[in-house]
Formats: structure tokens, C-alpha cells, sequence
């Protein structure tokens, strides 16, 4: 067994009366995809901050790849990667030198740097606009040129904190496939996002938070298996009279056949794994617009858990 990448005890983060991190303790193993996530003020930008050993800690330790983030925050942060939420490109540089210029900061060589840079252009398919200045790049092209700038110093542990924000659907499956990639090199990967699509894809197992607290950990099939179920069923009310009362007789349903639900506008969510009993009753139903049946989800998980109040 390898030591953990990371080992959180009674981690604690204060900025005056607000706590952000509340006495949290984590292990991550090394060598997999890990996702960090949870609804926007939850805690989650305050953690990686303190794993960046860029945020001192309020109480607690914090171990990154055996070193204390307090003591040794220059080694952890040699070691470390950082793809950032923000596109922090330098526009006056094209997409090769903001490469080499980043280099520097780890005291990489002109030579190597060149070559390095070279390398992880072509990994992520940039090849043909090395050349380029930032502001030629599609939206992208610069999501993967940050995730190949964050692999510039062949780091062991690489933070990648909504790496695929604002991404169209090719863009982000070639992210994923750089994150694939680095993650089969046997090195660890901390993932945080609001797609849960892409943690279930991505991560071997994650941690939901919320208020500075983890609220579950766990492999993305066994969170969903144990906090939802296996099926979700969605019944949608007819948009004309008696469509709330049918849902309103869907919700009482499901509380006598003890399943689990979620009420959304003009819809129901019913989870479990025997819901076929509840969906025969209403299948018919003129009440009912649509009936959908489909697998339960991480995003199911994180709604029933965080709530669907908006957060800003």
C-alpha cells in the first residue's frame, strides 16, 4: 500500500464568525480520482486553497503526499498541479510560451521546458496552434491548454477544480480524456464539479459536502445504491386540473410504500428499488402527462442530500 495522497484530521477553516471548514477528517488513497463536491459555498474552493498550501489552516493537520502543508508548503507545492476554475492564460503569450513561462516557476530548464511543452501540446491536441496568442484559442482549446499547463512539472497529486465549466460536450470528453490518461499513469487526481455526470464518470470515489461538512464518501455506484436506490421514476402532472392532485396522491403513496421522493414544479421524483408497485397504479392515470422511468443518479444523491434551494 502507498501512503495516502492526502490526510485531512480535524481540518478547520474560520474566517472570522463563518466557518468554511468544520473539523473534517479525509483520507485519500493514492493512485485514484477523487471528487470533491457539494453545492457553491460549501467549502469545497477553502479546502483546495488549504491542499494548495496557498490558505493556512484554523485548526487541525493536514498532510499532502506525506508532508505537512504548514511546514513543507513549498514542497507540496512542487509536487502538485493546479488546473484553476478561471482561464488565468497570459493573452500577450502564445500557447507554447505560456507553457515554458510557467515552467520556471519550478525551476525547469529552457531546454526541458521546450520539450515538455511540446509534449503535452500534442497530448492535448494543440500542436497546430502552439504558435498561436491566447485570444486565437476557442473556450476549449484553453481548458486544455490550463490542464496541460497543470502537468508541466510531472506533478503527483494534480487539483483539477471545475476543470469543464462552460464547455461544450466535444471539449469536455477530450478534459476527460486528459484526466483518464493521468489518472492511468498511476498518479491521483482531486476532482471538484458541479456536473454529476461527470464525477459519476470520472471518480472512483468522492465525498459530498455541505457547510464545511462531509455529509457521505463513498464509490459513486454505492452512494446512489444506498442513499436512493437503484430507480428513479419521474411522474409528470397534466398541465390542466387534477395534475397537483395526483401528485399530491403520488407523494402519500410513496410515503405509505416508505420509498423516497422529490418534488420538483410539475413533477415527482420517486426513488427505490421497487417502484414498480407505485408506477402501475398510475400508469393510466389521465392526471399524469408522462411516466419516466430511468436509473437513479449522483445527481438524484446530491439533490436528496444539499436540498434544491439555489445557492449563490
Amino acid at each position: 500500500m502507498s501512503e495516502a495522497a492526502i490526510v485531512a484530521t480535524g481540518l478547520s477553516k474560520a474566517f472570522g464568525d463563518l466557518v468554511a471548514v468544520d473539523n473534517i477528517d479525509l483520507e485519500v488513497e493514492s493512485g485514484i480520482c477523487f471528487g470533491l463536491l457539494g453545492p457553491n459555498g460549501a467549502g469545497k474552493t477553502t479546502m483546495i486553497r488549504m491542499l494548495q498550501a496557498s490558505s493556512p489552516l484554523s485548526g487541525g493537520s493536514l498532510q499532502v503526499l506525506g508532508k505537512d502543508v504548514e511546514k513543507d508548503g513549498r514542497e507540496v507545492r512542487s509536487r502538485i498541479g493546479v488546473v484553476p476554475q478561471e482561464d488565468n492564460l497570459d493573452p500577450d503569450f502564445t500557447a507554447e510560451y505560456n507553457l515554458i513561462v510557467y515552467s520556471r516557476y519550478y525551476g525547469i530548464g529552457s531546454k526541458e521546458a521546450r520539450k515538455k511543452a511540446e509534449k503535452l501540446l500534442n497530448e492535448v491536441g494543440l500542436s497546430e496552434k502552439a504558435g498561436e496568442k491566447i485570444t486565437n484559442l476557442s473556450g476549449g482549446m484553453k481548458r486544455r491548454l490550463i490542464v496541460a499547463r497543470g502537468l508541466i512539472n510531472d506533478p503527483e497529486l494534480l487539483i483539477l477544480d471545475e476543470p469543464t465549466t462552460g464547455l461544450d460536450p466535444q471539449a469536455r470528453h477530450r478534459v476527460w480524456d486528459q484526466i483518464r490518461n493521468y489518472r492511468r499513469s498511476g498518479k491521483t487526481v482531486l476532482l471538484t464539479t458541479h456536473y454529476m455526470d461527470e464525477a459519476e464518470l470520472l471518480c472512483d470515489d468522492l465525498a459530498i459536502v455541505d457547510s464545511g461538512q462531509i455529509l457521505v464518501r463513498g464509490a459513486p455506484r454505492k452512494l446512489i445504491q444506498e442513499t436512493v436506490g437503484r430507480e428513479a421514476i419521474e411522474f409528470v402532472a397534466s398541465p390542466f386540473e387534477g395534475g397537483d392532485d395526483a401528485l399530491d396522491n403520488i407523494q402519500s403513496r410513496s410515503k405509505d410504500l416508505n420509498l423516497k421522493y422529490s418534488r420538483i414544479a410539475d413533477r415527482i421524483i420517486v426513488y427505490g428499488d421497487d417502484i414498480e408497485t407505485l408506477a402501475s397504479e398510475y400508469e393510466d392515470d389521465n392526471r399524469i402527462n408522462d411516466l419516466i422511468r430511468r436509473r437513479s443518479t449522483l445527481e438524484d444523491v446530491f439533490l436528496q442530500l444539499t436540498g434544491r434551494k439555489l445557492r449563490e
